[in-house]
C-alpha cells in the first residue's frame, strides 16, 4: 500500500524540473506546459474522491490493481507521446491510475485498526505520510538525474516497472476481502455528482490557468455546476459527497481548508523555484534537482522524529509559521544568489512539508466518520491537488512567458498570503486540542 500510495507524489515532482526541457523539446511556453501540472491534478482532484468512494462500496483490492495498471498504461503513453497534447492526455490518465492506492491504505488501516482492536495506529500512517513526502521531495533530484541519464521520456517510463512491482505486491499480499462493509449497488455511485464536480473543478482551473475576458463562461459554468452539486449532494440518499455530514463537522471542513492552504504553498514553491532555479538561475534540471536536496533531507528529518507524536496542533502552527519564514526568505534570493543561500532557502520551506501533512492526515484519521474514512481520505486528497492547481495556476500567472526573478517574487508574496491565513484558522481552533486517541 505505501509503494501504490507514492505513485502520485513521485510524479508530481519529478515534473517539475521536466517542465523546461519539455518545452524546448515541444517549443511551447510556461503557460502552455504548466498543463502537464494540472492535467494531473484536475484528474487526480476528481478520481481520488470518487474511487475512493467505490473502495468504501466495494473494498480496496480490485480498485488497487486497476487503478496501478492504468499508471503503467500512462507511463507507456508518455515515453512514446509525440506532442506536447498526447503527453498532456498521458498525465490525466496517470491521475486517475494514481487515485486509488491512497484510499484504499487507509481503509485497510481504519479496518485493521478495529480488527485488532488497536486505536491508534500511528506507525502505519506515519509510514503513509513519510513515504508520499519522502519521494514528494526526492521528486526533482530523482527526476533530473533521470533527465541527465535518459532525457525527460525517462520521468514517465519509470511508471512501468513501478506499476508492475504494484501489481504483484497487491495481488499476491491484499486481502481479498470482497465487499466492504458499507457496499451498496450501483445507484449509490451517484454519476451525476461525480459529473457536476468534475465540471466545477474543470472549468474553473482553465479560467485560473489564462484568465481573459472572452472566457467569462468558465467561472459562470463553474458556479452554476457548484450550485447544481449542492442542491444534488443535499437531495440523494446516498451522495458522492456528503455535504450534510460534512457541514455538521466543521473541524473536519477546517483540516481540509488547511490541506488546501498549505499545499498551495508547498507547491507554488516546488513548481516556481524549480523552474526559476533553471531559468531565471541559469542551471541545469539534474543541477536544480541537487539544489532541491535539503527541501528533502529536512522534510524527512522532521516527519521522522515527530511521526509518532501526533501533536496536531502543534505541528499546524509550527509548519505554518515557518512557512512564512521562508516565504520570506525568497525575497533575498536573485539571479545572482550564492548557492548556500538557494540551498538555505530549501531546508526551511522543508520543514512546514514534514509537518503539515503529517498534522493534516492525522487529523482527518480522528475526524472523519469511520464508515466513510477511504472518500473522507480520498478528499482530503482532493484539497491537497486543488492546492496544487492553485499553486500551477499561480505559476502560469506570474511566469507567464519566462522564470524570472521578478515573477518568483510575486510568487513569493502570493505563497506567504497563504501561509499567513493558514495560521490565522490554526491559532484559534479549540478543536485542535481534542484531538487524542481516547476521542475514538
Amino acid at each position: 500500500m505505501v509503494l501504490g500510495s507514492v505513485l502520485n507524489p513521485i510524479n508530481s515532482s519529478m515534473i517539475a524540473v521536466a517542465l523546461v526541457p519539455i518545452g524546448i523539446a515541444f517549443g511551447a511556453p510556461p503557460s502552455q506546459t504548466v498543463w502537464l501540472v494540472s492535467a494531473l491534478y484536475l484528474a487526480t482532484a476528481v478520481g481520488q474522491p470518487v474511487i475512493g468512494r467505490l473502495v468504501d462500496m466495494y473494498g480496496p483490492r480490485r480498485l488497487y490493481l486497476i487503478g496501478t495498471a492504468l499508471v503503467g498504461v500512462a507511463g507507456l503513453m508518455g515515453a512514446l507521446a509525440p506532442s506536447l497534447g498526447v503527453l498532456i492526455a498521458a498525465r490525466v490518465l496517470l491521475g486517475f491510475g494514481t487515485s486509488a492506492a491512497y484510499p484504499a491504505a487507509m481503509q485497510l488501516t481504519r479496518s485493521e485498526a478495529e480488527r485488532t482492536g488497536q486505536d491508534s495506529p500511528a506507525g502505519v500512517l506515519t509510514a503513509l505520510a513519510v513515504s508520499a513526502q519522502t519521494v514528494s521531495v526526492i521528486g526533482p533530484t530523482l527526476g533530473g538525474f533521470l533527465i541527465g541519464v535518459g532525457g525527460w521520456r525517462a520521468i514517465f517510463t519509470v511508471n512501468v516497472p513501478l506499476s508492475v512491482a504494484c501489481l504483484v505486491l497487491g495481488a499476491l499480499r491484499l486481502p481479498r476481502t470482497g465487499k466492504a462493509p458499507t457496499a451498496g449497488t450501483r445507484r449509490d455511485v451517484d454519476p451525476p455528482g461525480m459529473l457536476l464536480f468534475a465540471v466545477m473543478l474543470v472549468s474553473l482551473m482553465i479560467f485560473l490557468t489564462a484568465p481573459r475576458l472572452d472566457h467569462w463562461y468558465l467561472p459562470l459554468l463553474s458556479l452554476a455546476s457548484a450550485f447544481g452539486f449542492g442542491v444534488r449532494e443535499l437531495r440523494v440518499p446516498d451522495p458522492f459527497v456528503d455535504l450534510r455530514v460534512l457541514g455538521g463537522n466543521l473541524p473536519l471542513v477546517t483540516t481540509y481548508l488547511r490541506q488546501f492552504l498549505g499545499y498551495t504553498t508547498s507547491y507554488a514553491f516546488l513548481y516556481g523555484y524549480t523552474q526559476w532555479l533553471e531559468e531565471g538561475r541559469g542551471l541545469h534540471a539534474a543541477g536544480a534537482g541537487l539544489v532541491l536536496l535539503p527541501l528533502s533531507v529536512s522534510a524527512l528529518a522532521v516527519s521522522s522524529l515527530t511521526g509518532r507524536r501526533e501533536a496536531i496542533r502543534a505541528k499546524l502552527l509550527i509548519g505554518s509559521a515557518v512557512q512564512v519564514v521562508g516565504c520570506a526568505g525568497l525575497f533575498l534570493v536573485g539571479s545572482h544568489s550564492p548557492v548556500w543561500l538557494l540551498l538555505a532557502v530549501g531546508a526551511v520551506l522543508g520543514l512546514p512539508q514534514g509537518l503539515l501533512g503529517l498534522a493534516g492526515q492525522n487529523a482527518l484519521y480522528r475526524q472523519a466518520e469511520p464508515a466513510r474514512i477511504a472518500s473522507a481520505a480520498g478528499l482530503l486528497r482532493t484539497f491537497m491537488y486543488l492546492g496544487a492547481l492553485a499553486a500551477s495556476a499561480a505559476t502560469a500567472a506570474f511566469f507567464p512567458h519566462r522564470a524570472g526573478t521578478p515573477g518568483l517574487h510575486d510568487l513569493a508574496l502570493f505563497m506567504a498570503a497563504g501561509s499567513a491565513l493558514l495560521l490565522a484558522i490554526t491559532l484559534p481552533d479549540r478543536s485542535l486540542r481534542t484531538l487524542t486517541p481516547k476521542t475514538i
